[in-house]
């Protein structure tokens, strides 16, 4: 580039909102624009460096680091690269979604990339400020189809096991759309009888049953302009899904003992630790509903499927559940909350930690505190390396062995079910 077309270029990058940088395709950082030099400092410190040094402080690319590099992505497919990253910064840790858009020159060959970045909150809040804390390739993941799924009015449906945070995902959703200043209204699905999801989800109107006596606002009505988030959507009874269906086809509804037709106006955020696909198959869940709620889905990862979290977990939920402590794990406490399964997910080292630190009288935890040598080995999930004696019936060694190998795959149910050479349905069943 000559001096004239860099100024040029240099002038249209600092006039775009965004933190943006240029970059060569060896990886160092040819310019950076005025929101960038904003959001990381000194441009002295930047241009001249490597991108993965500024943003990992990594000696050699992400790709070679166990990370997905979007410009080694944009390189090879010579196409625009998009992904979640933890980069560091001034104010530090803090997810972005880093865009990649390669740079041809006049003959076709890659010059240069433009590199955008997004904070997943404008205020550039750290991880944990969605309530939700990991940096494991799962929960990264997971965390990235959010950040996708939010901007959209698209529906979400979260699919995971008890425990493993759906509303804190749900509301997450919320907070990095459009909608986040408006109501987030979440609704408990299980147990409701017809009558009683009727008048919470649409509301009534005085007069239309026995003990009406005012009008109430339903769920649908409070979650105007915001998200509407419906947990355990599973549990509905089949005869009831039909109501939910009218409602999302017909984006209208009435309230009990009313005649007025009135206009949804909210977000679907949808969650359960079922299968629906299975329900589907089995009658007990309708199709069509199914395929309107499905539109997105996100699977949450259990907590055993991303056990490098645990550490950075409970040093969170001490804090949130001991603000005036200082309370530390032991290095053998850590390896034994390592080591157990968590049926009961992130809801259940909560507990663990809960009852700890009540049993502790200083401000360190250790193996004496935790229940891990009695009650968290019983309930951890057998491996296959089981007693000479034990024989196994056939179909729960396959599912132990399933279950091994999908955490030997960091929780990636597609790689796994393409290696077993099985569909994503079938590995579903086979887990149990």
């Amino acid at each position: 580039m000559n001096d004239k077309i860099s100024q040029e270029l240099q002038s249209f990058l600092d006039a775009l909102p965004e933190p943006r940088i240029l970059v060569a395709p060896d990886y160092h950082i040819l310019s950076a624009n005025a929101a960038y030099r904003h959001a990381f400092g000194n441009p002295r410190a930047i241009v001249g460096r490597t991108c993965y040094q500024i943003s990992h402080h990594y000696d050699k690319p992400c790709d070679q680091c166990g990370e997905s590099c979007p410009l080694h992505t944009a390189m090879t497919t010579r196409r625009p690269s998009r992904v979640l990253h933890l980069h560091h910064t001034p104010r530090g840790e803090e997810y972005v979604d880093v865009e990649l858009i390669p740079i041809h020159d006049e003959q076709g060959k890659l010059a240069y990339f433009v590199e955008t970045m997004r904070f997943l909150h404008e205020t550039g809040d750290r991880p944990g400020a969605l309530g939700m804390e990991g940096r494991s390739p799962a929960f990264t993941q997971m965390l990235g189809l959010i950040n996708r799924a939010a901007p959209a009015m698209t529906p979400v449906l979260l699919l995971g096991e008890s425990g493993t945070g759906k509303e804190l995902a749900a509301l997450a959703v919320h907070a990095l759309s459009p909608r986040r200043n408006q109501p987030f209204v979440p609704v408990d699905c299980s147990g409701m009888t017809e009558s009683l999801f009727e008048s919470e989800l649409f509301g009534y109107e005085k007069g239309a049953f026995t003990g009406a006596i005012q009008r109430k606002t339903g769920l649908v009505e409070a979650a105007a302009g915001g998200t509407l988030f419906l947990d355990e959507l599973g549990d509905i009874p089949l005869h009831l899904q039909v109501k939910l269906l009218r409602l999302l086809e017909s984006g209208t509804f009435r309230r009990v003992g009313g005649v007025e037709t009135l206009r949804a106006d909210f977000r679907l955020v949808a969650a359960t630790h079922r299968s629906l696909e299975e329900m589907v198959d089995a009658g007990t869940f309708r199709r069509d509903l199914y395929y309107r709620i499905a539109v997105f889905p996100i699977h949450l990862p259990a907590l055993r499927e991303r056990r490098e979290d645990i550490p950075l977990l409970a040093k969170t939920l001490l804090e949130r559940l001991a603000p005036e402590r200082p309370i530390q794990l032991t290095e053998a406490a850590v390896e034994q909350l390592m080591q157990y399964g968590y049926p009961g997910n992130v809801r259940e080292l909560r507990n663990i930690l809960e009852r700890a630190a009540l049993l502790a009288d200083e401000n360190t935890i250790d193996g004496r505190h935790l229940p891990c040598g009695t009650a968290l080995s019983r309930n951890e999930p057998a491996t296959l390396q089981t007693a000479e004696e034990e024989i196994l019936p056939l179909d729960e060694a396959e599912r132990r062995y399933v279950r091994q190998a999908l955490l030997q795959l960091g929780g990636d149910k597609r790689e796994l079910a393409r290696r077993l050479g099985v569909s994503e349905r079938t590995l579903y069943r086979k887990l149990g």
